[in-house]
C-alpha cells in the first residue's frame, strides 16, 4: 500500500511539473524580423534584426553587423561575426530560446565558454 501511494504522488508531481514547462517552438524564430531587448549595466538596451537561417543582420544605433549563424539545436545557436573589428567582436556568441510565445521568444545569451556572465533578453517579431 505504501508503495502504491508514493507512486501515484510521484505520478502526481510528474505530471504537474509537464504541465509548467514553458512552450517551445523555436522553429518558428529561425527566419524573421526581430526587435530585441535587455538589460545591460541597469541600461535597457534595444535593437532590430533580420535572421535568414544561417545569417542575421543586427541593426544599432546607426551600425549594421552581419553574423554567421550555426544552429546547435532547434533552440540553440551560434553567432559569428562574418566581419569582426575587434578581439570582441572575434568572440563566439552562444544564444539559447528558453520559451516561445505567439510573438517572441525568451533567450539567453553569453560569450561561448563565458559560464559567468549570461545574459537574457526578449525578441519580438515583427513579421
Amino acid at each position: 500500500m505504501v508503495l502504491l501511494k508514493r507512486f501515484l504522488v510521484n505520478s502526481l508531481f510528474i505530471y504537474l511539473l509537464g504541465c509548467n514547462l514553458p512552450e517551445r517552438n523555436c522553429s518558428n524564430y529561425k527566419n524573421g524580423d526581430f526587435e530585441f531587448s535587455t538589460i545591460i549595466n541597469n541600461e535597457v538596451i534595444t535593437s532590430k534584426f533580420s535572421r535568414r537561417d544561417s545569417i542575421e543582420i543586427e541593426y544599432f544605433e546607426n551600425k549594421i553587423d552581419t553574423s554567421f549563424v550555426s544552429w546547435v539545436s532547434d533552440c540553440e545557436f551560434i553567432l559569428r561575426k562574418k566581419n569582426p573589428t575587434s578581439s570582441t567582436d572575434k568572440k563566439a556568441v552562444n544564444m539559447k530560446i528558453l520559451s516561445t510565445s505567439q510573438n517572441g521568444y525568451v533567450f539567453e545569451f553569453s560569450i561561448v565558454g563565458d559560464k559567468k556572465n549570461i545574459f537574457r533578453g526578449k525578441a519580438i517579431k515583427l513579421n
